[in-house]
C-alpha cells in the first residue's frame, strides 16, 4: 500500500527529473503509471503541482511549496530514523555529488571511493561537469567549487586553501626566457585554460599588496584541463593551475614556478543548499575530505613525504 511519503518521493523525483519518463526510469515503473499517480496526489491535495503539455513539465508555486517543504521532511524523517537505528555514524541512503572535472576525477573520485567503502549501506553518484550544477534544482546533496562562490544562497565549508600558480616547462623558460614582471607575462607564449564564464585569457593575479588583471596571449588554449597541462609540459607556454594540481610536477621540477609571489586565490569548498537541511550522509562526507585534504596536506609539507593526487 503506498503511502504519503511514497507520494512525496514520486513527486520529487520528477522534480529533479523534469519528466515522468525519466522519474518512472527511475523509480522502476512506466511513464503512463507516474502520471496516473501524479494525479492522484493532485486529486487528493486539491491543487495543481505541475503543468503539463506535450513537450514541456512545469512546477506550479503550490508545487514548488510542496516541494520544498517536501524535501525538508525526507531529510528530516532520514536523520530520525538514523538516529533511532543508531546508525548516525553509518551513512546510508544515496549521496549525490557535483564536482568539477579536474577535482572531480582526480581528488573526489578516490575519496568517495574510500568513503563508499566504509559505509556499505550507501549509494553514491557522482556527476562532473564544466560549469557548477544548481544543486537544489538538479537534486543534489553537496557540490565541490574551486574559486570564488558566486551563488550566495548556498552555505559552504572550505576545504582547504588553494592558488593558482604562473608555472612553465624548464624547457619554454631556457627557450624564452623567465618573466621578471608582470607586464613581460603579456610578451609570452600563454596556456589557457577557459572553463564556466571566466573572461578568455585573462588572469586576475594578486600579491601581499595588490590585484591587478593580465591579458596574456593564448597560443593553446582549452576546457580541458589535463590537455593543458600536457601542452604547458611540452613546452607550449605559461600555464596558470592550481597548485593541487601542480605540486606533484613541481616537486619533481618537471614544472617550475614562474614569479612566485603573483598567484589567483582559487579555495576549495564544499557547498550545499541549506545548513539545515544538511544530512547525515552529507556532512559525514564533508568531515571525511575535510580529514582526508588535511592529511595529504600535512604529507605534502613533511620534508620526507610529497603529494600524490
Amino acid at each position: 500500500m503506498r503511502t504519503k511519503y511514497d507520494d512525496l518521493e514520486l513527486f520529487i523525483t520528477i522534480a529533479r527529473t523534469g519528466s515522468l519518463v525519466r522519474a518512472g526510469r527511475e523509480l522502476g515503473i512506466t511513464g503512463a503509471a507516474v502520471s496516473k499517480r501524479l494525479m492522484a496526489l493532485e486529486r487528493r491535495l486539491g491543487v495543481r503541482l505541475v503543468q503539463r503539455t506535450t513537450r514541456t513539465l512545469r512546477i506550479t508555486p503550490e508545487g514548488e511549496r510542496y516541494l520544498q517543504e517536501g524535501k525538508r521532511l525526507v531529510v528530516g524523517l532520514e536523520e530520525l530514523e538514523q538516529a533511532l537505528r543508531g546508525v548516525t555514524s553509518q551513512p546510508t541512503g544515496l549521496l549525490r555529488v557535483n564536482a568539477s572535472l579536474g577535482f572531480g576525477r582526480t581528488v573526489i573520485c578516490p575519496l568517495l571511493s574510500e568513503f563508499a567503502r566504509k559505509h556499505p549501506e550507501l549509494e553514491v553518484q557522482l556527476h562532473l561537469s564544466d560549469t557548477p550544477l544548481n544543486l537544489v534544482k538538479d537534486g543534489y546533496d553537496i557540490g565541490i567549487r574551486v574559486g570564488d562562490l558566486a551563488d550566495t544562497r548556498l552555505s559552504a565549508r572550505k576545504l582547504r586553501t588553494n592558488r593558482r600558480l604562473v608555472c612553465a616547462s624548464p624547457t619554454y623558460l631556457k627557450a624564452h626566457g623567465t618573466p621578471n614582471n608582470l607586464a613581460e607575462l603579456t610578451r609570452h607564449q600563454a596556456v589557457v585554460l577557459h572553463e564556466n564564464e571566466q573572461t578568455f585569457g585573462i588572469w586576475h593575479l594578486r600579491n601581499a599588496e595588490r590585484k591587478e588583471m593580465v591579458k596574456v596571449r593564448a597560443r593553446m588554449s582549452t576546457n580541458d584541463g589535463d590537455v593543458a597541462l600536457r601542452w604547458a609540459l611540452e613546452g607550449y607556454g605559461l600555464l596558470l593551475r592550481s597548485e593541487w594540481s601542480v605540486e606533484p610536477l613541481l616537486a619533481k621540477g618537471d614544472l617550475q614556478v614562474v614569479l612566485p609571489d603573483w598567484y589567483e586565490t582559487a579555495d576549495i569548498y564544499a557547498v550545499f543548499p541549506t545548513r539545515d537541511q544538511l544530512s547525515a550522509k552529507t556532512r559525514a562526507f564533508i568531515d571525511f575530505i575535510v580529514e582526508r585534504l588535511a592529511s595529504v596536506a600535512d604529507d605534502a609539507r613533511s620534508p620526507n613525504t610529497s603529494m600524490h593526487s
